[in-house]
């Protein structure tokens, strides 16, 4: 194994090293092979962009825990705000005795997110909760079962989330039967559209076939929500288009469909808006949040207009450790801080940086089927050739690996697992995302 040392790149055993190897042997003993694992190594420090493992291999971390770190590992003012927390309570339970820092929360929320009219906020644990809880609630409101999600989707891998899911391997297989009353309806993906067509007359088709939807398989009065993410996550980082997105929104205003925004791995200015539903000028009756709303500490939340978030009775929605004030007090000072350190503006800063390199590199190599993105969530997506557009699965977990072995994070995504995602933290410096790159571009430029 060749060492790879730069200036903050420092790797100097194969990955996984001695140490990580020892940890991996217990791992496999005591741990079920369910979770999966990008990097087979074993953290024990994150600061910034930066992440080293037990054997003292320092990485450039370009997918920052799956986009739950936009203001990086370890942030000084949210470690410092979770400390000062702990001093105070941990965990009384807000359904026992209530705190602050959970209403100051929903107050933010309630405030920052898209549209002007009243609104109203809970929290709970994770992305899939928050999902959930969210279709809980729009049943309740409205009164109807049908909810509607799109092809290449994510919303989690709890039963109801899973079932909104779209992609068999590795989410859903075998895990049938899933909940009733789920649909799916095709996206616009539209590097892969049929020839000849162009992005609008796509968008055209799509919509059509939501209206068609209601006459063949539900009828509208039965749809509670349609299920959105602005910019699909694990299918992709499938960008929509403006037309598409409030295509649907006027579908289901239309119809008196409540419209849910999926921003788990979009919001809190990975596209360079606070959400990234902001690009599209639609404001959602519901959005879903969590990942990068707590720096790394468990916390997801449901925001939405206040008439629909105060159908549930008490009771009927919420959980032990939803809202938690450690959870709480870091998203408050992630917001602060995205705010005030610019850190939204940074995400376009970020994104033209990469797109340019990514381009540069499609110029060159075939292999290169697409680059897309909005602000600073960028994917590259890898094909056996331009012309066929064959999905290239083994070239992307070949680069995957190289690059792992060469000191820089990144993780995979998409329907046919042949596009590299990146989901890097806000707070790189320009310095560090270009010796990243730098590597990025050696290893496809020996593999490509």
């Amino acid at each position: 194994m060749k060492a790879e040392t730069k200036k903050w790149i420092h790797v100097k055993t194969a990955i996984p090293g001695p140490k990580a190897t020892e940890l991996l042997r217990r791992k496999e003993e005591h741990v079920p092979r369910g979770p999966f694992n990008t990097v087979p190594t074993f953290a024990v420090k994150g600061e910034g962009a930066l992440l080293t493992d037990v054997d003292g291999n320092t990485f450039i971390d370009l997918a920052g825990a799956i986009g739950s770190l936009n203001v990086g590992h370890c942030p000084p003012k949210v470690v410092q705000a979770i400390g000062k927390q702990v001093e105070q309570y941990i965990h009384p339970c807000f359904h026992v005795m209530m705190y602050e820092p959970y209403i100051e929360l929903a107050e933010t929320l309630n405030r920052i997110t898209p549209g002007k009219h009243p609104k109203k906020t809970f929290f709970l644990n994770s992305g899939a909760e928050a999902v959930e809880n969210a279709v809980k609630i729009a049943r309740k409101y409205t009164g109807r079962r049908a909810i509607l999600s799109f092809e290449r989707g994510f919303h989690g891998r709890t039963l109801l989330a899973m079932s909104l899911t779209s992609k068999v391997k590795p989410y859903k297989f075998g895990f049938g039967p899933f909940a009733p009353d789920t649909y799916k309806l095709p996206y616009p993906y539209y590097y892969r559209k049929p020839a000849g067509m162009t992005n609008e007359e796509l968008d055209a088709e799509l919509l059509q076939r939501l209206e068609d939807f209601f006459l063949s398989e539900v009828p509208a009065e039965d749809v509670a929500a349609i299920m959105m993410e602005p910019v699909q996550g694990e299918g992709g980082f499938i960008v929509p288009s403006k037309t598409f997105v409030q295509g649907v929104k006027h579908i289901c205003e239309k119809y008196g469909i409540l419209f849910i925004v999926d921003e788990i791995q979009t919001g809190f200015g990975r596209t360079g808006k606070m959400f990234a539903i902001e690009h599209f000028d639609v404001v959602p009756d519901l959005i879903t949040m969590s990942k990068s709303i707590g720096a790394g500490v468990p916390i997801s939340a449901v925001t939405g207009r206040a008439e629909v978030m105060d159908a549930p009775n008490p009771g009927e929605i919420g959980g032990t450790y939803g809202g938690s004030p450690l959870g709480c007090v870091a998203a408050l000072e992630v917001i602060h801080m995205l705010q005030q350190e610019r850190l939204i503006e940074r995400a376009n800063a970020i994104g033209e940086t990469v797109i340019k390199r990514f381009r540069q590199l499609q110029e060159k190599y075939e292999t290169i089927g697409d680059v897309r993105g909005l602000g600073a969530m960028v994917a590259i997506e890898f094909v056996t050739d331009a012309k066929t557009k064959t999905p290239n699965k083994e070239l992307t977990a070949a680069i995957l690996r190289e690059c792992h072995q060469r000191g820089v994070i990144v993780m995979s995504a998409g329907l046919y697992s042949n596009v590299i995602r990146l989901l890097t933290p806000l707070v790189i410096t320009d310095e560090q995302l270009e010796e990243a790159l730098d590597v990025i571009e050696e290893v496809i430029a020996e593999l490509a």
